[in-house]
């Protein structure tokens, strides 16, 4: 087993237990919930706290609470944007959407169950207060109005307008780059890493959450729906603007790869426990689905 097969195995029994942890399994709420993380995709966000606490030196069990509490509140906001009332999304990763599965109602509990049981588990942790403490804050802001959920308004905002560069990236940094930035930064704050390690997470983030976005834009365009799971094409129809769109696929490709580069050398810091790093970069910026 390699060490990202490793890692997803640890999340995943990690994160089915916390919520086995909820009460009675005939439980429906809980169910879709359980549903919901089973559809897990690659756990590329708790990957990423696992592996910035290993690269600092602390403890990759230390990290696990923080790193399903970040999973939990990722698959709450996929749950909530596949709703009717915001994406309108019938699949997700090959499967009925949570609200499919079950229905509106159900959904919405499920993802406010995964909220609020993310922000539990945390609190829960052994570690000193301060850090759970701080850990809570970053979350919380990640997730909240100033970050992912305001990326998510801009979004909504934005449908069926042209929209500038600056605006798109503003959006996405946002939407998808705050959670990015909370799951390099948590693992650095687990293991109490220095300065010059936050600093080269936080780069590594940035730079790693805007090549997600920009491949998942392409995506939309050069893939099928088999191979991602989901309708392909969604970005056109609704008239939305992506990186493609404004800059076409060549230039957005080059960005990717540029985006990619500075990530990888971020983590150049942390010498040979950044391998694995940099090598993760690079096969996010060429994945398929």
């Amino acid at each position: 087993m390699n060490k990202i097969e490793e890692y997803i195995s640890l999340i995943n029994s990690s994160l089915y237990e916390y919520v086995k942890l909820m009460g009675d399994e005939e439980d429906k709420v809980a169910e879709a919930m359980l549903y919901s993380l089973k559809n897990g995709g690659k756990r590329v966000r708790p990957m990423l706290v696992l592996e910035f606490c290993r690269a600092c030196g602390g403890s990759v069990e230390s990290a696990v609470p923080f790193a399903c509490a970040l999973e939990m509140i990722h698959t709450y906001s996929l749950i909530h944007d596949d709703l009717p009332c915001m994406d309108d999304d019938d699949f997700r990763r090959g499967k009925p959407s949570c609200h499919k599965q079950f229905d509106y109602a159900t959904a919405l509990l499920a993802g406010d169950g995964l909220l609020t049981l993310a922000f539990s588990v945390m609190a829960g942790t052994e570690l000193p207060a301060e850090t759970v403490i701080k850990a809570v804050k970053l979350l919380a802001d990640c997730a909240g109005y100033l970050g992912m959920i305001g990326g998510q308004t801009m979004d909504l905002q934005h449908e069926g307008k042209q929209i500038s560069l600056e605006t798109l990236k503003k959006t996405d940094a946002l939407k998808t780059g705050r959670l990015i930035y909370a799951a390099c930064t948590l693992g650095c704050l687990v293991a109490n890493a220095d300065d010059e390690k936050f600093k080269a997470a936080e780069t590594y983030a940035e730079n790693i959450g805007l090549a997600f976005q920009i491949v998942d834009d392409l995506l939309d365009i050069t893939s099928t729906s088999e191979e991602l799971g989901k309708p392909v094409g969604s970005d056109e129809d609704n008239k939305k603007s992506t990186y493609p769109s404004l800059l076409g696929i060549e230039h957005s490709m080059e960005m990717v790869e540029e985006l990619t580069k500075k990530a990888v050398d971020a983590v150049s810091v942390f010498g040979n426990d950044g391998q694995f790093l940099a090598d993760y970069a690079v096969k996010l910026s060429v994945r398929t689905k």
